[in-house]
């Protein structure tokens, strides 16, 4: 089916009669322009007259020619996006309508093809249409609109390849309120880009003025002028807040004098001043629907009991007399007021007796139209607690599913205990989502609350559901624990009551029993477990599971030294998530990072950069508890192959401080990984410390748990010189690894051997063991293992090289490429992923980004941050971006790092 197209949407917004013309900034558009950059990016928090800068110097442009290619002058094509432009087909319609304004016939072919029922992939259909374009004779410039709408990868990807691909007569412009997933940093390096952001945009004191007392009509002195500029920051939709309040008034100097003072002050004054001039109808209209975080005509008729079509008609009512009223889409469908109005607005508006009504109205409109996040916050907010948890009960299993149960027990913890305890599904569901969070106490308390509650419960099926959960949950507590005796006892249990035909949770049941293998070392039967498992899942149809699971697989398939196995696996994953979408994409921080990884074991420094990068980009926004923990990790792995040792030390206790008991069994602990680091630097002491602090002996039994410690102990008597039954406690760890197959640990442990029999003047076993070592290693391209283990290795494989130069070893070629692996500097990766330390900022921070990036010094949140200095939290979190590209860098702790390097801090 054809799309209509809104003819509206392809208008260019005529300049405003009365504005403050902002030649500083139209100057800096045409150098872009002129310079033959790509893309002028203009990106600003709402208030900050983006489209009217646009509009004003398109205007002042489109008569008179620039040094844009050839031709008499620039022709220009606008798209305001909205939502429904998330639609991939729907997005290239506009795009080609926009187009066709320019050149009436271009893309025709591609709408039809775009209407087939399987169309060609978007690059080949961009492809056509760039073709096209090039055939436009004039220059033109194309704005996109409202940008920040827009929440769609491949509407993304599109604009990305346009820009790669952008024919020379074209030029891209984006007015956004936050900063688009493009590859702008790329664009920044190569000087493609021209930028206009919040502290471009703020009104200069002498643009100030021309606006209070030119446009809005006052008359000011510069000292006033200059107080009012300096609190609202130069935020024009502030300063018109200011001038609607001042208007008539007999005094502005004083009133100007009273802007001084506090924050609270100033705005109950405009709360006034704005809503007094207001017919009472309005009043009560602004202040009752205040309650929302966003507006839609339906929704305020719910809640103020109105008729159907009276709701829309207010908002455009309260639009066209510009107060304060943000549209979200160009449909006119949903608004929000502006943040600082709404909150003035809710301060005003108090706790009259009927406001629970109103949020429970709103509550039973977002419930029936399936936003139950809303919903119980409007039932909570209306102290109807019972609703709430009800609310919260039907939510679960949708949350629970895609990985959201931190945010759903954000939700819960805000009830009251009385209302939680009496309602045992709601204390199974928090039992499970603070097991998932690692809280093991917590999660026992909620499961015993359960079981006081089903105790006169007559036998049925719901009960005996219940009570195969509360099995279930404890096994998985006593799974996180590292208790395998208590897992099998409770997992069993919950299989025996769990009814047949609840095949979800007997599938977890089976599962959590299965992992047990896991933590002894029996990795195939794990592996066996897992795939059970997926296939299960795949089944029922929770497919976000099953591509979640396999990073686990890969932990394991790595484990057993079948690197390519484990690559093969994530790329699987990461296929099928990209068919799925956005939600399901953001669950592979883990696989990318795990590609990134097995790429720097093999050597390959550029795909470990290009999945580097996106598994940060992913991390940002992914609910896996243990995502920190894991990324810090990798950072360790990272800075330990370039020789970063206090860097290293520090990432571990970062990992140390986000570590979540899960599933997946701990086979590294963190306090040995430091003691192997210790070594390194040749501080042997921390290292002793840290055995005789674990007790640790080369006689203890060994087990796969234990196997890293014992490992690490056999290299803290490596470094004393003691090697009394080291060598006997390394046989039993290699008889252990190959009895299970574990070939990745089989290799470790040669190494280890070759390195011991090395230290003892044992060459022919040192060589012998290295020889299994490589032979092992050689088929999955293991690389960093050997060169990590510094000087001694490199003196080992070049003693081994000399045995078998003359021999025609079939090893000769892979100790050659590890040997050539110890000469390459170890930080190229670095330079490439996480920061250039070399190189001074390739942007400097504005004043108020260097403010937001102390508060992150002081280890504020960005929800906290948001309301210390009065910024949405999607502002605060653009900021950060920006904070992060200007310093190259890919996290809080590396960015504070790196600005108390360039004294920033």
């Amino acid at each position: 089916m054809s799309t209509t197209i809104l003819a509206t949407k392809l208008y260019i917004p005529p300049p405003r009669a009365k504005i403050v013309l902002r030649p500083r900034l139209i100057e800096q558009l045409n150098e872009g322009l002129s310079s033959g950059r790509k893309l002028s990016l203009i990106s600003a928090s709402a208030g900050f007259g983006k489209t009217t800068l646009v509009s004003e110097w398109i205007a002042a442009l489109t008569p008179s020619p620039l040094p844009l290619g050839e031709g008499p002058g620039v022709r220009v094509a606008w798209l305001s996006l909205d939502e429904g432009d998330n639609d991939p087909t729907r997005f290239l319609t506009y795009l080609v309508a926009a187009l066709q304004t320019l050149k009436a016939n271009i893309g025709v072919g591609m709408l039809g093809v775009l209407q087939s029922p399987q169309p060609p992939p978007t690059e080949s259909i961009l492809t056509t249409l760039i073709n096209e374009i090039t055939t436009i004779p004039d220059n033109f410039i194309f704005v996109l609109d409202d940008y920040h709408i827009i929440d769609s990868k491949p509407v993304d990807n599109a604009i990305a390849f346009l820009l790669e691909h952008l024919p020379a007569q074209m030029y891209l412009v984006i007015a956004t309120r936050e900063d688009p997933p493009l590859p702008l940093s790329r664009l920044r390096a190569r000087g493609q880009l021209t930028e206009l952001r919040a502290a471009d945009l703020r009104f200069t004191p002498a643009e100030a003025a021309e606006f209070l007392n030119q446009m809005m009509g006052l008359n000011l002195s510069t000292e006033d002028i200059t107080a009012l500029e300096a609190r609202t920051e130069g935020w024009i939709a502030g300063l018109q807040l200011a001038a609607l309040s001042m208007q008539g008034q007999s005094d502005p100097t004083s009133f100007i004098k009273s802007f001084t003072g506090s924050h609270r002050f100033i705005l109950d004054y405009l709360v006034e001043e704005v809503l007094g001039g207001q017919p009472a109808e309005t009043q009560n209209f602004l202040l009752y629907t205040s309650i929302l975080e966003r507006l839609c005509g339906p929704l305020c008729e719910a809640v103020l009991e109105t008729s159907p079509g009276s709701g829309q008609l207010t908002l455009e009512e309260l639009e066209r007399a510009n107060l304060f009223l943000v549209p979200l889409d160009n449909e006119r469908r949903w608004y929000r007021y502006h943040h600082l109005f709404g909150e003035l607005l809710l301060q005003r508006l108090g706790q009259p007796k009927e406001f629970s009504n109103y949020h429970l109205r709103a509550s039973a409109w977002y419930e029936a139209n399936d936003d139950l996040a809303k919903a119980f916050h409007h039932a909570f907010e209306a102290s109807d607690f019972e609703r709430a948890a009800r609310l919260a009960e039907v939510a679960w299993q949708g949350m629970e599913r895609n990985f959201q149960t931190a945010a759903w027990l954000g939700w819960v913890k805000k009830l009251p205990d009385a209302v939680v305890c009496s309602r045992p599904r709601l204390c199974l569901q928090l039992s499970s989502a603070f097991s998932d969070a690692g809280e093991l106490e917590t999660s026992e308390t909620h499961l015993q609350n359960a079981e006081r509650v089903l105790a006169g419960v007559t036998d049925s099926y719901e009960s005996k559901s219940m009570a195969g959960n509360i099995a279930l949950i404890r096994a998985s507590n006593a799974q996180n624990r590292g208790d395998l005796v208590e897992t099998v006892k409770y997992a069993e249990l919950s299989i025996q009551i769990i009814p047949e035909d609840n095949l979800y949770l007997r599938a977890q049941a089976a599962i959590t029993l299965e992992l047990t293998h896991w933590a002894t070392g029996d990795l195939e039967a794990s592996l066996r477990a897992m795939h059970a498992w997926t296939d299960d899942m795949q089944r029922m149809g929770n497919q976000v599971f099953v591509i979640a699971s396999a990073f686990a697989v890969a932990d394991m398939q790595v484990a057993m030294g079948r690197l390519g196995d484990a690559e093969k696996t994530l790329r699987q994953a990461i296929q099928q998530a990209a068919e799925l979408g956005q939600e399901a994409e953001l669950v592979t921080a883990h696989h990318h990072l795990g590609l990134a990884l097995l790429a720097h074991e093999q050597g390959d420094d550029k795909a470990v950069a290009g999945h580097w990068q996106t598994a940060a980009d992913l991390g940002q926004h992914t609910t896996l508890v243990d995502w920190q923990y894991r990324w810090n990790l990798a950072q360790v792995r990272l800075k330990e192959s370039a020789g970063e040792w206090d860097a290293s030390l520090n990432l571990l206790d970062e990992a140390r401080r986000g570590y979540v008991k899960t599933a997946i069994p701990n086979l590294q602990p963190i306090e040995a990984h430091k003691a192997r680091i210790h070594l390194k630097q040749g501080r042997l002491d921390k290292a002793q410390a840290w055995v005789r602090e674990r007790g640790l002996s080369v006689t203890d039994e060994v087990n796969y748990l234990g196997e890293y410690e014992h490992l690490t102990l056999a290299r803290v008597r490596l470094g004393e010189g003691v090697f009394t039954g080291v060598d006997d406690l390394l046989e039993c760890l290699l008889a252990l690894a190959e009895t299970q197959k574990r070939i990745g640990s089989v290799i470790e442990i040669l190494l280890t051997q070759a390195l011991v029999h090395q230290a003892q003047s044992n060459r022919p076993q040192a060589l012998a063991a290295l020889e299994r070592a490589l032979m092992l290693a050689e088929p999955e391209g293991y690389l960093r293992t050997f060169v990590d283990e510094g000087e001694a290795m490199q003196s080992l494989l070049s003693d081994f090289r000399m045995t078998i130069a003359n021999h025609n070893h079939p090893l000769l070629n892979y100790v050659n490429k590890i040997l050539a692996a110890f000469s390459r500097p170890a930080d190229i990766i670095l330079q490439s992923t996480i920061t250039n330390r070399d190189s001074e900022l390739i942007e400097p921070l504005t004043d108020r980004e260097l403010e937001i990036l102390r508060l992150i010094a002081e280890g504020h949140s960005n929800a906290v941050i948001s309301q210390r200095l009065y910024l949405a939290l999607s502002t605060v979190k653009g900021h950060n971006l920006r904070i992060f590209n200007k310093l190259q860098v890919q996290n809080r702790t590396e960015a504070i790092v790196r600005a108390r390097e360039l004294g920033l801090l």
